[in-house]
């Protein structure tokens, strides 16, 4: 398999992802919301580092590892790279407690409509992006 079709199938199962989060919000499962939002915007990044020839580490933010990188990206994830690193960090630092929560966080009591809502919001213009950028092999 190739880097172009690894970055293939990684956005086309990220573009699944983005509509099992309709079905999460719709039943009002934000903190799922969350986790789901962080693993589909590592899916996307990850993909993105293989398109570039990056073979990507195995934690979960990779934002620095884009900013180190940035001129073997396209021009449009460049200019948008600190939207980016922000979504992902941010995310990041949700991941599990989001999932798992603890004796004094329960996810599904702390996360509210608009922490999904915000979630849903980047991916579809981070998908945007992406769908507007012409990746070749």
């Amino acid at each position: 398999m190739t880097n172009w079709s690894l970055w293939q199938d990684y956005f086309h199962r990220a573009k699944i992802r983005r509509q099992m989060l309709t079905v999460l919000i719709i039943h009002k499962a934000y903190a799922d919301v969350m986790r789901e939002s962080q693993e589909l915007v590592e899916l996307l990044l990850k993909g993105l580092l293989r398109w570039a020839g990056i073979d990507p580490p195995k934690w979960h933010d990779v934002g620095k590892i884009l900013a180190e990188h940035q001129d073997r990206l396209p021009a449009p994830v460049v200019a948008n790279l600190q939207r980016i690193m922000t979504l992902s960090s941010r995310l990041r630092k949700e991941r599990e407690m989001s999932f798992y929560g603890d004796d004094d966080f329960i996810p599904s009591e702390q996360y509210q409509e608009t922490d999904a809502q915000w979630c849903i919001d980047e991916i579809d213009w981070l998908l945007s992006l992406f769908q507007g950028i012409k990746l070749e092999s």
